[in-house]
């Protein structure tokens, strides 16, 4: 290999994110072929003892969202044979063990690299015994998790349970320095070397600083200390990954790695830094599986941010859509918390854009804390109220929703939750179907 006719980069990608078209593009624009790797397109077939993987491609990156998925083991597998068939960058192993936050922590902590103190525990009891070691306030974080969902800040009297739905939960120091408005620093490493970092802070009212929550960014890589650089490029070596953004936040007995991420989000490091990732993950690809590539062409392109519909885009087939599971008008489900799960009815509506849960319930589960005030129309009115919204999961059948919620007073309404289209989405409403068959008709409930 050497040449740009002989290599093919694949992205292994089952969705649409820019990010994967940005790798696409930028190997594309350094003169090599490409492959997008979805279900259109993908088989692997065993023919007389020979592995045959279509398309046809020399190196593989792995960009797949295992931590937004239900079933993530199915995906895991899935790129485990990939990766038995192709070099790949971010290997399935290296990707399951970032995925897993407190699998990383662990991983991280046994490589001699800082990570804030935490307790993972299959006993609620034994949570709770120790929840005081950790202050006045901790953070309490599903193992799997991603945009910020599926973490809260807890007192020190707030129960917790080993489980949210149906992901392990785990308490975790809670480290601040910064006493105007929480930060942390997020660092993107590439081939062990760090190309770019960017300072995260909290939107108003919030101490998440994910970019996906509203958090802005600045520029951190100029003054970026040689400390910083070694525990981030040290952190995606110790996970085993070949690119991913570090989480670091600074406390006061020093640096500490909050998190891993194997598929970190382009556009926030771009709007902080006009660096973007993907021509040097491309370059990792290439210069993988033995091809050339120009320092100084890697840089120019850097400097665009190409996430067009790639040319390598394979056609969608014609194929009969499989028919969605239906969902009843009234429907039990199962809401959980950090305090706990319980079991409620719950009223589909097709005209709310969010779910709605009622406030004495949500206090219940526990559901905090509050992301936002938002404004929101009720279907009989024409004014429209303020309501705060909070992160709750939510489960239908076997299947587990984490989404933003509003709260609301809905002691006189019949049903303590109303699912709107963030999960009806999912689903077809059966307007015959109701849980509650026996009971009256409920009131008009609809909202927007």
């Amino acid at each position: 290999m050497g040449s740009a006719d002989d290599i093919t980069v694949g992205v292994f990608a089952l969705h649409n994110s820019k990010e994967s078209k940005a790798i696409l593009n930028a190997a594309d624009d350094l003169g090599y072929d490409t492959e997008w790797l979805r279900q259109e397109n993908t088989a692997v077939s065993i023919e007389n003892g020979e592995v045959i993987l279509e398309p046809d491609v020399d190196v593989i990156a792995n960009r797949l969202l295992l931590s937004s998925d239900e079933q993530p083991a199915e995906a895991i597998g899935l790129a485990d044979t990939l990766n038995r068939i192709k070099p790949m960058l971010n290997p399935p192993q290296a990707v399951t063990t970032a995925i897993h936050k407190y699998a990383a922590a662990t991983a991280l902590a046994n490589d001699g690299l800082p990570v804030p103190d935490s307790l993972l525990a299959l006993s609620g009891d034994r949570m709770n015994a120790e929840r005081e070691r950790f202050g006045e306030t901790a953070v309490y974080k599903t193992a799997i998790g991603t945009h910020g969902g599926g973490a809260w800040m807890v007192e020190l009297d707030d129960p917790v349970n080993p489980r949210v739905g149906n992901r392990q939960a785990f308490l975790q120091e809670y480290i601040d320095h910064d006493e105007q408005r929480h930060h942390d620093l997020r660092v993107y490493v590439v081939g062990g070397k760090v190309i770019g970092a960017m300072n995260r802070y909290a939107p108003e009212g919030e101490w998440r600083t994910n970019v996906a929550l509203g958090g802005e960014v600045e520029d951190a890589t100029d003054g970026l200390s040689q400390e910083v650089r070694s525990i981030a490029e040290r952190a995606t070596e110790a996970i085993g990954l070949d690119y991913a953004g570090v989480d670091i936040v600074e406390g006061e007995e020093g640096l500490y790695v909050l998190e891993v991420n194997p598929t970190a989000g382009f556009r926030g490091l771009f709007k902080a830094t006009g660096v973007s990732p993907a021509p040097y993950i491309a370059q990792l690809a290439i210069e993988s599986v033995g091809g050339s590539v120009d320092d100084d062409r890697v840089e120019a392109l850097s400097g665009t941010l190409d996430d067009s519909r790639p040319k390598c885009t394979p056609r969608t087939a014609e194929t009969k859509q499989t028919e969605s599971v239906a969902i009843g008008y009234i429907e039990e489900v199962v809401i959980s918390g950090s305090r706990g799960t319980q079991s409620v009815l719950a009223k589909s509506d097709t005209g709310a854009t969010r779910t709605s849960i009622d406030s004495q319930l949500a206090a219940d589960i526990g559901t905090g804390p509050i992301r936002d005030i938002v404004k929101v129309k009720s279907g009989s009115t024409k004014s429209s109220r303020s309501r705060p919204v909070v992160d709750i999961v939510v489960g239908v059948g076997g299947t587990q929703h984490t989404v933003t919620a509003s709260i609301e007073d809905r002691g006189h309404m019949q049903y303590p939750l109303l699912l709107g289209r963030d999960i009806l989405k999912h689903y077809q409403v059966d307007v015959t179907k109701r849980a509650d068959a026996d009971e009256a008709d409920d009131i008009d409930e609809t909202e927007e």
